[in-house]
């Protein structure tokens, strides 16, 4: 089975990145609200864009990345960072699921949040239609908040977990 690895975004991952974003772009709009066209017009710019967004550290962005032929298997990215807390976002191509791949990136990402984002509080949303997003969040110790979210139309829950604990933040 080939190695597979969770990386922080470079430069050089751009053109695995559009391919997993174009490859995927349908299995993804049923669940995620989908990135549009300008997207895809704009990838480059847009990839250098992140890359300085990801060196100010407001945003730490990662991929998912099979070390043998360097194919991009998903993203979780982590945005909006101040203040000791984040949003989590990811995505992962669909030939790639139901392997434990995100939980087993998303538990890399609260380690890193830990060890060397300063991060201590995640929060994230998921389409009410996306159960698998949902149930990664659950077993990951995101609880649901309540509040409902709209991603592009669709309605969603947001989620939350405190980073060291796993347990939700306090009131």
């Amino acid at each position: 089975m080939p190695e597979i690895r969770l990386q922080r975004l470079r430069p050089d991952h751009a053109p695995a990145l559009l391919a997993f974003e174009r490859e995927n772009r349908a299995f993804f709009a049923a669940s995620v609200p989908d990135r549009g066209d300008d997207y895809f017009t704009h990838f480059a710019a847009r990839h250098t864009a992140l890359l300085a967004e990801q060196e100010t550290g407001a945003c730490h962005f990662h991929v998912l990345v099979t070390e043998e032929t360097g194919e991009i298997l998903g993203r979780f990215n982590l945005v909006d960072v101040a203040d000791g807390a984040a949003d989590l976002g990811f995505r992962l191509a669909e030939k790639a699921t139901g392997r434990g791949l995100a939980s087993e990136s998303v538990r890399q990402i609260l380690k890193a949040c830990e060890r060397t984002y300063g991060v201590t509080t995640l929060r994230a949303a998921a389409t009410l239609t996306n159960t698998a997003s949902r149930t990664v969040l659950t077993c990951m110790g995101f609880v649901p908040t309540g509040e409902e979210v709209a991603l592009s139309g669709k309605r969603g829950l947001r989620y939350v977990r405190e980073v060291a604990t796993g347990a939700p933040p306090s009131a």
